[in-house]
């Protein structure tokens, strides 16, 4: 059953005189980086982990298991005391926290700490009381094995391996800022978030090579080196591959523990290709990947010999006209080795199939207008499938099983925005949500029974401030039929009577949402800054967001930006509508892509908004990288009136409001060539945008600089749009 949530106030008027009584937010209480934000801003939390089914509390100075019922201690653990002095007995420089301890193994009284500057230590904390396996701090691109006790890291570019009695094995020798080992590819496209897959039990190591010497340099610049006596800026040189130019070219190999050698799978050519997903059989014999061409319109799952590299066969392949975007590798069903699972979105969905390993489809678990955002796991016991997704609602995020015969429930509480913990056994979930009126609980689940049992819930910290209301709606988007969800937030103190300058706030681009059922409706700390001030706050996701459908996604395809405006402003004339709303001060504003569509709003319909502030934002998608921009644009050559139409530098010309364009001085995703071409372009067409930057900054700011940020927006627009 879909939640409705039309025009529902999540704070109620409270007397004036209560209200008066309440807190100011300052830019430090609500934005991360701020000195009060945790104090003011983040529900308290409580740290949980899974000790085999034993559900296990993480505090700084003791651990201990709890009743999975009452969320009360039933077993005590260890304390601080008890693990530093293992710690010194071995020689061993001391932890201060064990809130981030973990246990690998649910048979064994060993636990996993860690201390501030990343070493690690396996602790044996029942009976022998000692260390079993250490880790020193200053190794890149971890990943561990528990099985074998295997560690692989990187260090300048090139490939290690720690073995379990603590040897280093080099396993590449010629790794430089050109050839580069063990290390996530692709620019961190199609799920890729790291660059190496032990096998089960931690034998074998697959891993990446990217070879990016033909790849363009683009010349950052260090405007303030440090460690040397130069005055001048440095370069920075970062290897980036723009839209239809040469691409980098990535080959997997698989690293032998026991002989210490190296093959690399028989892919063939991999000039223009993508192998994402990569995953091993249970066995260890084979392995698996998801292969795609350039265009990424047509992909195949291939299996090869872990120890020849030979190919096997192509299991099955798909297609699509627009684009094939694989996110997720294959899961052996622990229960079967002959199956595993797959997500596809080839009904127009993401969902769950089920395959054999002949290739073979023996069903589709999930089906339904809703998506599966990913796998968490699996209960062996009931041989079910524990997933998350938006069944019940496209804004909110639940946490669902599903069994061999497709039948699929909802786990625990169903309302609002989820995330889980698996137990090992993958009996029971940590289940941590928020809802709309809910800052955080946390229950114990079932996965079997469904049930839960709340163990912890936190209260609201903006309660003790004078908090605006928040409201959520749908309009339709410029098509005529599909909903889109937006978010309304009013001046704090609102009166209907009066008339308030209006602020969009806008992203709108694919693999993100700014709507949910979480906590206030997902609202921003600076829209509720900025509310606090006097201005309506809106925000809207248009199509071409994530968790919709393929449709949704795929509308933009070929034009980004062009269907995202149109539904923006239908966006903008719902607030013209609101009495209250003074259509002539209305401001824009977004950050990458909602720099990119705050500055096409300016620029397309100059005639809308007063006030716009343009953050890291794409000025022309021929300057972005080849994975993103030619799965959504396709490439230059290849869509020439696309990438026309949908270039800013020749709308240089059409601005009227005032816009201010900010950016990151070393941006190594939204490069400064975008900012600063455009700047360009204005000068010479006569208009007069406005231009801050950030030294040193990458794409985003963090720390101080984001609450600089923000009073930097705020200015703005007080100055402009007040």
């Amino acid at each position: 059953m879909k939640l409705k949530f039309l025009h529902l106030a999540l704070f109620a008027l409270l007397p004036s005189c209560i209200m008066a009584q309440k807190k100011q937010f300052t830019l430090d209480d609500l934005l991360p980086g701020g000195k009060t934000y945790y104090q003011n801003s983040v529900p308290e939390n409580k740290y949980l982990t899974w000790w085999g089914n034993e559900c296990v509390m993480l505090e700084v100075d003791r651990c201990y298991v709890i009743d999975k019922k009452t969320g009360k201690e039933s077993k005590s653990m260890f304390n601080l005391d008890d693990i530093n002095a293992i710690l010194k007995n071995a020689g061993k420089k001391t932890v201060s926290s064990l809130l981030y301890t973990s246990f690998p193994y649910e048979d064994k009284s060993y636990a996993m700490v860690e201390r501030s500057n990343g070493t690690k230590y396996l602790v044996s904390f029942a009976d022998e009381k000692k260390i079993i396996w250490t880790s020193e701090a200053g190794k890149d691109n971890e990943d561990w094995n528990s099985t074998s006790r295997n560690l692989a890291y990187t260090d300048n570019h090139n490939l290690y391996v720690q073995d379990a009695d603590g040897k280093t094995i080099q396993v590449s020798k010629d790794g430089n800022n050109d050839i580069r080992y063990g290390e996530s590819v692709h620019r961190d496209e199609f799920g890729i978030f790291k660059g190496t897959f032990w096998s089960p039990k931690g034998n074998l190591l697959a891993f990446y090579r990217m070879d990016q010497s033909m790849v363009s340099t683009y010349p950052q610049v260090n405007v303030t080196p440090k460690g040397t006596d130069s005055r001048c800026a440095q370069l920075v040189p970062d290897k980036y591959p723009m839209a239809g130019e040469t691409s980098h070219k990535v080959t997997v190999g698989v690293f032998d523990i026991a002989t210490k050698k190296t093959i690399y799978l028989d892919a063939g050519d991999p000039t223009d290709r993508y192998f994402t997903n990569v995953s091993w059989a249970p066995d260890e014999k084979t392995i698996y990947m998801i292969e795609l061409n350039r265009d990424q319109t047509d992909g195949e799952l291939v299996e090869y010999d872990a120890k020849t590299g030979k190919k096997i066969r192509t299991l099955f392949a798909e297609h699509d006209d627009k684009y094939f975007e694989p996110c997720a590798p294959i899961q052996f069903l622990p229960w079967d080795s002959s199956k595993f699972i797959y997500l596809s979105r080839r009904d127009g969905y993401n969902h769950i199939y089920l395959y054999n390993t002949d290739g073979k489809l023996l069903k589709q678990l999930t089906k339904g207008e809703w998506e599966v955002f990913d796998i968490i796991g699996f209960n062996k016991s009931t041989k079910s499938v524990i997933y998350s997704s938006n069944e019940a609602s496209p804004i909110q995020k639940n946490i669902c099983t599903v069994g061999m015969n497709g039948k699929h429930s909802v786990i625990g509480n169903s309302t609002g925005w989820h995330s889980a913990k698996l137990s090992n056994s993958g009996e029971y979930i940590l289940d941590y949500y928020s809802s709309p009126t809910i800052a955080r609980n946390i229950d114990v689940c079932s996965t079997k029974t469904l049930k839960s049992s709340n163990i912890f819930s936190a209260k609201d910290k903006w309660e003790n401030f004078n908090a605006p209301k928040i409201q959520l709606g749908t309009i339709k988007a410029a098509d005529g039929k599909t909903d889109l969800y937006y978010r309304l937030v009013l001046p704090t103190d609102f009166d209907p009577n009066k008339k308030y300058p209006a602020v969009v706030y806008v992203y709108g681009g694919p693999h993100a949402h700014n709507i949910d059922a979480s906590i206030h409706y997902g609202v921003r700390g600076w829209d509720i800054y900025m509310a606090q001030k006097g201005y309506v706050m809106f925000c809207l996701d248009n199509r071409g967001s994530e968790h919709r459908g393929k449709d949704f996604e795929q509308a933009t395809f070929r034009n980004l930006g062009v269907e995202e405006m149109k539904d923006q402003l239908k966006g903008v004339e719902y607030l013209k509508s609101l009495p209250y709303v003074d259509s002539s001060r209305l401001g824009v504003h977004g950050w990458s892509f909602g720099g990119y569509m705050t500055t096409s709003l300016m620029t397309t319909y100059p005639d809308v908004f007063k006030c716009g502030v343009a953050g890291g934002p794409v000025i022309d998608w021929k300057y972005y990288e080849v994975m993103y921009g030619e799965r959504y644009m396709d490439t230059p050559q290849t869509n020439p009136e696309g990438y026309k139409k949908t270039s800013l530098l020749n709308k240089a010309g059409n601005l009227k409001g005032r816009l201010l364009v900010i950016y990151g001085g070393n941006d190594p995703t939204c490069v400064p060539q975008h900012t600063l071409t455009f700047m360009r372009a204005c000068i010479d067409a006569g208009t007069y945008p406005d231009l801050f930057t950030y030294p040193g900054d990458g794409h985003n700011m963090f720390g101080h600089d984001r609450i600089h940020l923000h009073e930097v927006i705020t200015r703005y627009f007080e100055d402009h749009l007040k």
